[in-house]
């Protein structure tokens, strides 16, 4: 037996479901014995910095093979108001609310990056699901709170998003915490704890939660600036909190190595005590691990920067999502600069090693990899997302939109892409599914960028257990 094996093994015989009441799964191993296969996705698009006047949608895309409408947008939500920058969303349960009589995964709360306004969509109907609510930017700021980031729900049902400015949009940031009926319960952490904020991530078990940095909304909205970096505006800590006091109990600084520490993933198994974080701007990877009651972050994968004629200086991989297979066999890592994707077998959490990678898009990848026939990819590819059973991994390239702009502006003007790798996780390989690409650019306001990817049964990035 497998050590991922056998903490699974160990986490279940800790912790019975065989009264489950709640939403998810009662393991990991579970989710991928039981999950059925991803029929449609739900994919945040917006029109901030386009030319297209017009409000940001939820997107509902057939991903079933078997559809006539598949590779199709079937549904859109627009939101009531122009101007949000849709980014990160979540879900108001997972499997961390295993006991919670009563609750679904059934909502959808879609924060919007610039307005702070947080919209509440109810997914009932699957292919057709609708806004039931909006906290506006007002009740948000009564907190001394902005641009929300993160959402994840948490073990009782209420939910949690990271906020990464002020009300002003200055630092410091923190949390913001919503009750089940969607009403904001207040200041999750006492303010102070921490200035920089951006994603996070907790286990239960260990009544831990790790937070990575990226900039106050002001350093970060204009667009990226190297002037930036040098004055020190940009993150480059880990924060790891004592999940039930609410408090930073450590704080591990990456240094010049790990600048801008963006998505933080911990294994699935509620046992482990090891997580990764994509440093974009040094592009590099980190294990986060704890030994004897203390934590520590090494570097373990170093992607190295490349020459390129239209750059005064080497460009970097900047890797802006990463994701670990549910059974934690594999991590998952975007260079959306570059323009590929790596797959590394993690099975040995500290040394990671190169499975396969695979180019589309980006600075260095084939502009047309799914045909010369087929529309050119613009960006590289950015926000991930894994099936459950690990077989199909699909991806995005929109980023952020004064970035895109200034990155690829080109993609203002034809949209953005979805697109798709079967996995062979027995192999450790990876192969472009030349047949599957979602174009964006084809709404009917106009071409629109594409950001985060969600299941309606869960997935790699949100699902927690206890």
């Amino acid at each position: 037996m497998s050590d991922t094996e056998s903490s699974e093994s160990e986490a279940h015989e800790q912790h019975e479901h065989h009264d489950v009441e709640g939403p998810g799964y009662a393991t990991p191993q579970a989710a991928i014995e039981q999950a059925e296969r991803e029929q449609i996705a739900y994919v945040p698009s917006l029109y901030v910095g386009t030319d297209v006047d017009a409000p940001d949608f939820l997107s509902v895309v057939d991903i079933n093979p078997d559809s006539n409408t598949y590779c199709e947008v079937i549904d859109r939500v627009e939101m009531p108001n122009k101007g949000d920058e849709l980014h990160h969303f979540g879900w108001n349960a997972c499997s961390s609310s295993c006991h919670v009589e009563g609750l679904e995964r059934r909502h959808l709360v879609v924060p919007g990056q610039r307005s702070s306004r947080l919209h509440i969509i109810d997914t009932k109907d699957r292919e057709s699901p609708e806004i039931v609510k909006v906290i506006e930017p007002e009740e948000v700021y009564e907190y001394d709170l902005s641009a929300p980031h993160t959402v994840h729900c948490i073990p009782d049902g209420e939910i949690l998003v990271s906020m990464l400015g002020n009300k002003d949009g200055d630092l410091p940031g923190g949390f913001l915490e919503l009750n089940d009926d969607f009403e904001i319960e207040g200041r999750w952490d006492p303010p102070g704890e921490i200035e920089m904020n951006y994603d996070f991530w907790y286990q239960p078990r260990h009544n831990v939660m790790v937070s990575s940095e990226w900039a106050a909304p002001k350093t970060y909205y204009p667009g990226f600036g190297l002037d930036d970096v040098e004055a020190g505006n940009y993150g480059h800590k880990l924060h790891v909190w004592d999940w039930t006091d609410r408090t930073v109990e450590q704080t591990l600084d990456l240094g010049e190595e790990g600048m801008i520490p963006l998505e933080v993933r911990f294994l699935h198994s509620p046992e482990a005590v090891h997580g990764y974080v994509g440093a974009a701007l040094s592009s590099n990877v980190f294990h986060f691990y704890e030994r004897e009651k203390e934590w520590f972050a090494e570097k373990v994968i170093d992607v190295e920067p490349r020459e390129h004629e239209d750059w005064d200086m080497p460009v970097p991989g900047l890797i802006t999502d990463l994701l670990v297979s549910m059974d934690d066999r594999y991590l998952f890592f975007s260079n959306w600069l570059h323009g590929d994707v790596r797959m590394y077998d993690v099975s040995d959490p500290a040394n990671p090693r190169l499975a396969d990678q695979l180019w589309a898009g980006g600075l260095f990848g084939p502009r047309h990899p799914t045909g010369e026939d087929d529309r050119p990819v613009i960006a590289g590819p950015q926000m991930l997302q894994l099936s459950i059973d690990g077989e199909r991994l699909y991806w995005t390239t929109s980023l952020f939109s004064t970035w895109d702009n200034q990155f690829y502006p080109e993609e203002a003007e034809r949209g953005s892409v979805m697109l798709k790798a079967d996995v062979n996780p027995r192999k450790g390989t990876m192969t472009l599914d030349e047949d599957f690409l979602v174009d964006f650019g084809e709404m009917p306001n106009g071409p629109a960028r594409a950001h985060e990817i969600r299941w309606p049964d869960g997935d790699c990035t949100s699902d927690v257990w206890q």
